[in-house]
């Protein structure tokens, strides 16, 4: 069942980015900021920096935005200075979810998760709960209909960790966290480009909720995401209509 819904779940994911675009801005900088204060301002030899910056251009963020972001990461320019931190915890039917945050006030940024949890009927719980539950890798992902040998071959070629066929036909590449920009480059050169590409939290075993379970999880996920201060939420839930 898990298969049959993955297309659609990364689908409405992507609509439901798509959808809040000015966050988005938000987030990048953030994320570029960041980048550069902790490996450098040249993307050259800073993997998470390239990845932002690729990331920026993808949502169409002005030059200017990005190197601005730089800037403001490495010191050049003064500006808010952010801290990373990780939130876990249990939504509906106990489905797994990680939240990463980039704030400037953590007792803000805890009470808004904790009160999104509460609220929708998940519990916050401790520090590595459900850290287990995640690999940290790249993954792209292709649509239904793509020519699988081919795309096997040129992934495997790439650098790529795996290869997944899914039970809706749709074809997902699993890198190593810092292969991704390699491996992507790979398959584009090969005449593959991904429908949805990025380096996430891919859930080791997923959680199928449907009906109204479904539906109180997507509340749940969807006041996490509308926190400012968060960057991702990351679930082991796969909703189905």
């Amino acid at each position: 069942m898990a298969g049959h819904s993955k297309w659609a779940n990364i689908k409405h994911k992507k609509a439901a980015q798509d959808a809040k675009r000015g966050k988005i801005f938000t987030r990048l900088i953030k994320e570029i900021t960041i980048a550069a204060r902790l490996g450098g301002a040249d993307p050259g030899s800073n993997p998470r920096l390239r990845l932002a910056i690729d990331k920026a251009y993808e949502h169409n963020m002005p030059k200017d935005n990005i190197e601005r972001a730089i800037k403001r990461g490495y010191g050049d320019l003064e500006g808010v200075s952010y801290e990373e931190i990780r939130y876990e915890g249990y939504g509906v039917g106990g489905a797994a979810i990680m939240v990463d945050c980039m704030t400037d006030n953590r007792t803000r940024t805890v009470a808004d998760v904790r009160h999104a949890f509460t609220k929708y009927g998940g519990n916050l719980g401790t520090d590595g709960s459900v850290a287990f539950l995640f690999k940290h890798c790249g993954q792209l992902l292709f649509a239904p209909g793509a020519d699988e040998d081919r795309l096997i071959e040129a992934a495997l070629e790439a650098g790529a960790e795996d290869v997944i066929n899914n039970e809706d036909n749709s074809i997902e590449v699993i890198t190593a966290p810092y292969e991704f920009i390699a491996v992507k480059a790979g398959l584009e050169k090969a005449g593959f480009k991904a429908d949805l590409a990025e380096v996430t939290m891919k859930p080791i075993n997923e959680t199928v909720l449907t009906g109204d379970d479904a539906v109180r999880m997507q509340k749940l996920l969807d006041a996490l995401e509308n926190i400012d201060d968060v960057q991702e939420v990351y679930t082991t839930a796969v909703l189905v209509e």
